[in-house]
């Protein structure tokens, strides 16, 4: 592969600071990557792209590229394109002034026929972290949520969080763009939109009403993650609208229990046979009294139900996890065990994904929400599948802990044979941890199915003859717990435990063998003594919790053996009392004067109530037990605490709001309690939904069909009533929309079917209008024709409404509103085709321009005496008007000869130009004697940017030495490309008013400057920017300045207003950026 002059191989690679020492500059080591990028050949610029990317993916820093990147931006290769996008993400945030000079770059993206160039230039542009430009953000997404193409909409989706993150101010606006949206009849955007609903507002409840039911029907065909995000929404808004669907079966439950109480105490009483049928009587009345009338599901919550049923078949784990959460969030109890099949089925997958199926499904089974009734031999729904949840041996330490949590839970009479086999095994495996679980989990199933409690006893009582000290240490705590159930009945239980003392070494189980002696000191008074005798001789070596249950067992002792004991509880007491731990120290001071206090005090005499009470027998519960206080599936109940962002499912209501807020035009269902008006109207209406059933579900996905078409047609099937003329009218117009609506359904079946040809379609259909819209559509088009003539630009891009559709399109099919190149007010003109140029208002050809108030004496280097060998350049802005155009800025160029050596010429040979900006001037060479200097005009026009003019000059010197190039690079403050206007009052306040809005920079500081020093801040202004103070201001504590850019002539407002201890600065400029920017540098300048 041959490469361009210059260019290196893509193989070579230059060395960075290293072992070596050598250091490459910076601009010879991208030297290869722009002049490849700055090729005219497609093959090049993306090799270019493609290391570049490279590079960014490995954290080198290729930010100084930015320049040459950003120019391939308009390049046709859609590929590059892409590739250029992903470099301007990653670094737009750390180069924002060269960021915010490639807006207007993105903004024609915008306005591209392409919808991907489209989607990616406002993904781009959402993407630059700049508060600045939160405007234009806005304007771009007002625009794309009403864009023909179904990917720009879900593009313009999830820029509305990140634009609400950068200006939460913002959020009115954004919530009138989610709630259009939501509207939206492309399931591509529906998950976005519900995405950006839930970041937004996602107390906004009442936006749902009317969504409600079309979310439920088309949630089978949205992608996956969009169901995700659409069952969450549904599950919350279901909880706040639905009353509870186990609320009367629970109620049903607590009178039975009440009536069988007293018939069982009845029965006891009577022994006669009259006394028999008298209560068999009232049990038969009381029965059919007690019957809880049926439980109506509200029919909205059925149709939830029901279309989320089918998802528990996706093959998407995150889908049916949120069904199922769903289900249990929302389901009668009698319809929660379909759940259980499609987790089970999840475990066959990934193991994070077991880990947070098995989470959820630990959380289910410790809760026991499904009754034994529902069952003839379970009381679990996950029991069917019990041996799904048997350990592998290939499983991580955390699903093995997880299943054997499950397998737990489901322990029941009729399976706890075979679940106690299966813990016999994971007892003598290598894993510690599962050991350990698997030994607790027998302890947990002896106290709650008391069946087995003795057959776990003698088990553990087995396992504390292992050779493994884990096994037995484990087994001693959970014998310990096990033996506070039934103490007297066990004492020989206790009595081999005491053997344990010498061979055990694990603190923990011999803490547990003290304190057991300890607490049942009585049943075994031979042996206690003996006991304590052992401890008390390695008293020191022991651990902190070992120590601490030998003085409690010192203490009940004392209190049981007095005589028998006192001397060695002494003893012990003095050790504990030189002891290191100040815990063990304390506590031993506390009991000594307790016990055998010095002096008789009220406490002593309840000592042994105080430690020689019955202690209750502790209860080894779950520890899911209380874990569905969180949602499940969030990750708050993974990690079973309060994370950021969390909020709680709300509660059921009590009483069930108006269901009628749901009832929307071709999505209604009928409500079981309401009650129709008339007989004829609910046949109708039944006739109606029956003959339009197959058409609708056709036309629903159609993105090009209006809302005008919809109620024509309604208006149209339900004109019994009205007279013929207008029943034929009517007729006509459903005819020719029912025309346009079958183009419209074979037009989006074969964008379906072809998913390639799906941009030239709705390009094609942005080309060509109807053919024969409809009288009223066409009226309502020509009156906004005539409408954008009598108000200004500006106003007609600030007043972007996101009502209802009207009746001409729908809510694909409106055009872009603006057909200039960006989205300045400017170039926002009417719908019709405007010109590209901006449009000034008809009050800028009255104002008069007017001098300089301040020109600064400062000038600038552009070229020192060492790099000029002898020749030094300055430039400085004068503020007059430049001989060459009204729109360039005046700049002198000062050249100085430092050396002993005259310079024969010095000419402009060359000019390096960004699009837009021009130079003029300095077209004869200049001769220079040594110790001498001469100053040249130069006219440069830098199209109201920030860009730089960059400009080679060649000198020749009298010596051999030959002529040689130098480049200079002047770059203008946006304050120095403002020429001064004068207004009056009034019209500066008229066009601030016009300028208002997103044309609007403004914000509060402390100022270093005095607020009443109104000449130190005249000056300071006069100093940044060229300006002129506005006259005859009525407010005295306003400080005005007007001025308008050289290039565009855009109009520039400043305004200074004292509020409180601070100072107030406003911006007012057609031009954005250039408004911001200068805003910026006031502030800069005279803040603290």
């Amino acid at each position: 592969m041959a490469y361009a002059d210059g260019v290196t191989s893509p193989e070579v690679e230059i060395a960075d600071v290293g072992a070596s020492g050598f250091l490459a500059d910076a601009k010879t080591r991208h030297a290869d990557l722009k002049a490849m990028l700055d090729s005219s050949k497609d093959n090049l610029k993306m090799e270019a792209m493609k290391r570049i990317i490279n590079m960014v993916a490995k954290g080198k820093d290729v930010s100084d590229l930015f320049p040459a990147v950003v120019k391939n931006v308009a390049a046709k290769n859609l590929e590059l394109k892409k590739l250029v996008y992903v470099y301007l993400v990653r670094y737009a945030e750390e180069q924002q002034d060269l960021a915010l000079l490639s807006i207007s770059t993105f903004q024609r993206g915008l306005k591209d026929p392409n919808q991907l160039i489209r989607a990616s230039a406002l993904r781009v542009l959402s993407s630059i972290r700049v508060a600045m430009i939160a405007p234009i953000m806005m304007l771009a997404i007002k625009e794309s949520v009403r864009d023909m193409s179904p990917y720009v909409r879900k593009v313009a989706a999830h820029a509305i969080p990140k634009l609400y993150a950068l200006d939460p101010d913002q959020k009115g606006e954004l919530v009138d763009a989610i709630d259009f949206l939501l509207a939206d009849k492309t399931t591509l955007v529906i998950g976005s939109a519900v995405y950006a609903f839930e970041e937004i507002c996602p107390e906004r409840i009442d936006l749902i009403h009317k969504h409600y039911r079309k979310l439920c029907q088309v949630m089978a065909d949205v992608d996956e993650w969009g169901q995700v995000m659409i069952i969450n929404l549904m599950t919350r808004y279901a909880r706040t609208q639905f009353t509870d669907p186990n609320l009367g079966e629970m109620d049903s439950e607590k009178e039975e229990t009440f009536f069988s109480s007293d018939e069982e105490s009845d029965d006891e009483g009577d022994s006669d046979d009259s006394a028999k049928k008298r209560k068999a009587q009232q049990k038969k009345k009381k029965e059919k009294e007690s019957k809880p009338k049926p439980y109506l599901m509200d029919p909205d919550l059925r149709m939830l139900l029901k279309n989320t049923k089918p998802l528990l078949q996706s093959r998407n784990s995150s889908v049916v996890l949120a069904v199922a959460q769903l289900y249990y969030h929302l389901a009668p109890r009698n319809e929660i065990s379909v759940i259980a099949k499609a987790l089970v089925r999840l475990l066959r997958g990934h193991r994070e994904v077991q880990s947070v199926v098995l989470m959820n499904i630990a959380t289910i089974s410790a809760k026991k929400r499904v009754f034994q009734s529902l069952y003839a031999i379970s009381k679990n729904m996950f029991e069917p599948f019990l041996k799904s949840f048997f350990i592998r041996s290939s499983d991580p330490t955390h699903i093995k802990l997880l299943k054997l949590e499950v397998l737990t839970n489901l322990a029941t009479q009729t399976n706890i044979q075979m679940i106690l086999r299966e813990f016999q095994t994971y007892v003598y495996t290598h894993d510690k941890e599962l050991t350990v679980a698997a030994i607790e989990a027998i302890g947990r199933c002896a106290v709650n199915i008391k069946e087995v409690t003795d057959v776990c006893l003698s088990g553990l009582v087995a396992l504390m003859a292992s050779k493994n000290e884990i096994v037995v240490a484990q087994s001693v705590v959970v014998i310990k717990r096990l033996l506070q159930i039934q103490p007297s009945a066990h004492k020989d239980i206790i009595m081999s435990m005491t053997k344990l003392i010498d061979t055990v070494k694990v603190p923990g189980a011999r803490a547990s063998i003290v304190w057991l002696i300890g607490e049942y000191c009585q049943t075994v008074p031979l042996i206690a003594p003996d006991v304590l005798r052992k401890m008390a001789k390695t008293f020191v070596q022991e651990e902190d919790v070992v120590k601490l249950q030998i003085l409690n067992m010192a203490v009940k002792l004392l209190l049981t053996n007095r005589e028998q004991s006192l001397p060695l509880v002494q003893y012990v007491f003095q050790l504990a009392k030189y002891d290191q731990s100040y815990d063990l120290r304390d506590r031993a001071r506390f009991l000594r004067n307790l016990v055998m206090p010095q002096q008789e005090n009220r406490l002593t005499q309840f000592a042994a109530k105080m430690f020689l009470t019955p202690k209750p027998a502790p209860v080894l519960e779950s520890t899911f037990k209380d874990r569905d206080q969180f949602q499940l599936g969030t990750l708050s109940h993974y990690l079973n605490q309060r994370c950021a962002g969390y909020s709680d499912l709300p509660h059921f209501p009590e009483v069930a709001p108006d269901g009628k807020v749901r009832d929307v035009v071709g999505f209604g269902i009928p409500v079981p309690n309401e009650k129709s008006s008339a007989p004829q109207a609910a046949s109708a209406a039944s006739t109606k939904h029956s003959s339009k059933k197959s058409k609708k579900a056709e036309t629903f996905y159609s993105d090009d069909e209006s809302e005008g078409e919809k109620e024509s047609e309604e208006a149209s099937s339900g004109s019994e009533s009205s007279s013929e003329e207008e029943g034929s009218e009517e007729s006509e117009e459903g005819s020719e929309e029912s025309d346009d609506e079958e183009e419209e359904e074979s037009s989006a079946e074969s964008s379906e079917e072809d998913e390639d040809d799906d941009e030239e379609e709705e390009e094609s259909s942005e080309e060509e209008p109807p053919k024969k819209p409809p009288p009223k559509s066409a009226t309502s088009k020509k009156e906004r024709k005539v409408e954008p003539a009598n108000k200004p630009s500006l106003d007609l891009l600030l007043d972007l409404d996101f009502g209802a559709p009207s009746g001409d399109g729908g809510s694909s099919g409106q055009p872009p509103l603006s057909t200039g190149p960006t989205l300045l007010p400017s170039a926002a003109g009417s719908v019709s085709n405007a010109p590209k140029a901006p449009t000034l208002s008809k009050s800028y050809e009255v104002i008069h321009t007017a001098p300089a108030q301040f020109v600064p004496k400062r000038s600038s280097e552009l070229l020192n005496k060492v790099g000029g060998q002898g020749l030094s350049v300055d430039y400085r802005f004068t503020r007059s008007p430049s001989l060459f155009s009204n729109k360039m800025c005046a700049i002198e160029l000062r050249f100085e000869n430092h050396s002993a050596i005259p310079f024969e010429s010095i000419k402009l040979v060359d000019k390096k130009l960004p699009v837009g900006v021009s130079v003029s001037g300095f077209d004869e060479s200049v001769a220079l004697a040594p110790s001498k200097s001469v100053s040249v005009m130069l006219g440069v026009d830098f199209a109201d940017t920030t860009q730089d003019a960059v400009l080679s000059v060649e000198v020749s010197q009298s010596d051999e030495s030959g002529p040689r190039r130098l480049t200079l690079t002047i770059q203008a403050p946006v304050g120095e490309q403002l020429e001064p206007v004068l207004l009056s009052q009034q019209q500066f306040k008229a066009e601030q008013s016009k300028l208002s809005g997103l044309n609007e920079t403004s914000g509060k500081f402390k100022s270093s400057i005095a607020i009443d020093d109104v000449k130190a801040i005249v000056a300071k202004v006069y100093d940044l920017a060229n300006v002129i103070q506005v006259e005859g201001i009525d407010s005295a504590d306003k400080i005005c300045f007007s001025g308008r850019t050289l290039s565009n002539k855009a109009l520039l407002l400043i305004t200074f207003s004292k509020t409180g201890e601070e100072l107030k600065l406003a911006v007012n400029c057609e031009k954005m950026v250039i408004g911001s920017m200068l805003f910026k540098h006031i502030k800069q300048s005279l803040a603290v």
